[in-house]
């Protein structure tokens, strides 16, 4: 079925809300659900991947720091989607770039770290140079980079194929490197450039945009029947008691 921006953004706030996001956290997690999509980057089948995490978050801790120094920090989000985690550890890596010229935060033990890039955008247009690196998969392995330019509006994302071994360390870790000195996203595109299985660069990011802005979005029925289900949880009984509040 097709639909408006408005619409799914309004119908997915509904669904965490539902699921019990915190104010604030329920509308970052329908921003970035809507940023992938609108930007070319499969947005809905990465929700569809999600939404065992969202049913679950809930019941689980919230994400703690385990170290911290002035350019780095380590945090453990617990088994989390990133979609309820994930902008509070970019915000980190951005004020201790900030202050220092570079900093790197490492996130373990979460899902779903696609996610990451509308916070990076963010990061990226408040005039700082940001990467994020992850792999997933453990006998076949996909390396994923996303990169923003210091002042840009759009980052690029590259997924390839790769012959290493993924530890326990690397599973479900996000790492975040941002610098206010450096642009971080030359030394990335030599690396990755010329074996990714996928790349999308930042002209193409933004002229998905255009494209999806003018003609909207397709959403399968039955994916718009389930974060609709979710999201009735914050509905209430009609009665004459909510009639008199309704307004």
């Amino acid at each position: 079925m097709h639909i408006s921006m408005n619409e799914l953004k309004s119908t997915l706030q509904r669904c965490f809300q539902a699921a019990e996001y915190f104010v604030g956290n329920y509308e970052d997690a329908s921003n970035m659900i809507l940023w992938l999509e609108k930007h070319g980057l499969d947005g809905l089948q990465e929700l569809i991947n999600t939404l065992p995490y969202i049913k679950a978050d809930c019941d689980k801790p919230m994400s703690s720091v385990v170290y911290e120094d002035k350019t780095s920090a380590i945090i453990d989000s617990h088994g989390r989607s990133a979609l309820n985690c994930i902008a509070a550890s970019v915000d980190l890596a951005h004020a201790k770039a900030l202050e220092t010229g570079i900093a790197t935060i490492t996130v373990h033990n979460c899902h779903n770290r696609k996610f990451v890039l509308k916070a990076l955008t963010d990061c990226g247009r408040r005039g700082i140079s940001v990467v994020a690196y992850w792999k997933n998969g453990d006998e076949s392995v996909t390396e994923h980079t996303a990169a923003i330019k210091a002042n840009a509006r759009y980052p690029s994302y590259s997924q390839a194929m790769t012959n290493l071994q993924t530890t326990s360390d690397d599973m479900q870790t996000l790492t975040i490197v941002c610098s206010s000195r450096v642009d971080l996203t030359s030394s990335l595109q030599n690396s990755y450039g010329n074996r990714s299985a996928y790349h999308v660069n930042a002209r193409e990011v933004e002229e998905n945009k255009t494209h999806s802005v003018n003609h909207g979005v397709e959403i399968s029925d039955e994916l718009w029947k389930e974060i609709n289900k979710i999201g009735s949880g914050i509905l209430v009984e009609d009665s004459i008691l909510s009639s008199l509040g309704a307004g």
